[in-house]
């Protein structure tokens, strides 16, 4: 069934979807192939070539454009506001594809670190683009660093992995006032906790690889637009690159969104025990979690990042541990519940030292005045029982 419901569970479960007319499959079928007949030349079902279209990767677009509220969710192209790639780095890329040599992109200094060397390290070089950093938590930082060159504003919230917010509405606001494209990545929180679309934004981005796949078992992207004129130009540059997720990724994705709702409370109600279990600890330095009461952005995640109108601050805990990089060391290698590797948003919970890891990439002064040093440590909880994953803690910071 195809639902019209604004719940958030039940959109997760049907939105997009609709048993297959042939089958009666309740769950939309993979469809493999990479061309499809044609009556006449030109006369063909709406299926040319799996690069330009393809049904199941249709059915997770349209899920994932209902999902973050986009107004185009309900057009005759299947596909029109939601669109689906083969990672989050590739969804970036589409995007800044859109943009001319010699434009200005503003972003947020807390970054991934993934997206920082895309930034830096390719797009400046390949594409000359310009880049511009700066704390877009604080908008009078963001109306002093925009340029007539300025044509994008990128922005996590919250970020990665110091867990900044910014204020959605107030810099939808900004870069309307100033003709600029805002795009957020919505990865952390995801559409349970925020919808930036209805904040303004006019473009939304997912690394699907984390809580929208949810089982550590696939590489995906999302962008979402509510904009027929960035649709059009998405559609454009995603089939002329190529960077299209596959049909059975686009399932398990779809699949895994089946239970965001449900994954996304457990995340939040463990991560939040955690968090206050690690504030009072007396090896933990510093503990950062949007909705904890010490969190100098509480006000704003608590109005921003809510559940059924009740605040919720994702699945991310960051710490600093009241320790050198051995004792980290120590901490990180002695946790059993807990997984040491790169990613997050997964059923299991992962535990992750940036600055060697996902942000080793950035730049050593760049991160030290993030706050990202050896004594940092980035976790996602996951679904696991949480009392198992406060007696881990506990233990390896016993270890310390």
């Amino acid at each position: 069934m195809t639902t019209d419901s604004t719940h958030m569970g039940t959109m997760a479960v049907h939105a997009g979807q609709s048993p297959c007319p042939t089958t009666g499959a309740v769950m939309p079928p993979v469809y493999l192939s990479s061309t499809y007949a044609q009556r006449s030349p030109g006369a063909h079902a709406g299926f040319e070539y799996t690069r330009s279209h393809n049904p199941t990767r249709y059915a997770l677009e349209r899920s994932i454009a209902r999902l973050e509220g986009s107004s185009l969710r309900e057009s005759t192209d299947a596909s029109f506001g939601g669109f689906a790639f083969s990672s989050g780095m590739a969804a970036i890329s589409c995007l800044l594809d859109s943009l001319t040599a010699g434009d200005r992109v503003l972003a947020m200094d807390d970054l991934y670190g993934g997206t920082h060397r895309l930034f830096r390290q390719v797009r400046a070089r390949a594409q000359g683009l310009q880049f511009d950093f700066a704390d877009l938590s604080n908008l009078d930082a963001v109306e002093a660093a925009i340029t007539p060159e300025t044509k994008l504003l990128w922005v996590e919230s919250p970020t990665n992995p110091m867990l900044k917010l910014a204020d959605l509405k107030g810099l939808a606001a900004i870069a309307k006032a100033h003709g600029i494209l805002c795009a957020c990545d919505n990865t952390f929180a995801t559409p349970v906790l925020q919808r930036p679309l209805e904040s303004g934004f006019d473009v939304v981005m997912h690394s699907a690889t984390k809580y929208l796949g949810g089982h550590s078992d696939v590489v995906a992207g999302i962008l979402v637009t509510g904009c027929p004129q960035h649709a059009e130009t998405i559609r454009f540059h995603q089939n002329s690159v190529g960077s299209v997720l596959g049909p059975f990724d686009s399932y398990l994705v779809l699949r895994g969104i089946k239970t965001l709702d449900l994954r996304m409370r457990a995340h939040c109600r463990s991560a939040a025990a955690i968090a206050e279990m690690l504030s009072g600890h007396a090896k933990v330095r510093t503990t950062v979690y949007p909705t904890h009461p010490d969190h100098p952005q509480f006000d704003l995640a608590a109005a921003q990042m809510q559940i059924d109108g009740t605040p919720a601050g994702g699945g991310m805990v960051t710490i600093e541990l009241d320790s050198d990089l051995a004792g980290c060391r120590r901490f990180l290698e002695s946790l059993s519940v807990f997984t040491l590797a790169e990613s997050l948003g997964g059923v299991e919970s992962l535990a992750n030292h940036p600055a060697i890891m996902t942000h080793a990439s950035v730049p050593a002064e760049a991160r030290s005045a993030l706050g990202i040093n050896d004594s940092l440590v980035r976790l996602s909880v996951g679904i696991e029982d949480v009392r198992d994953l406060v007696a881990d803690l506990q233990s390896a910071l016993d270890a310390i």
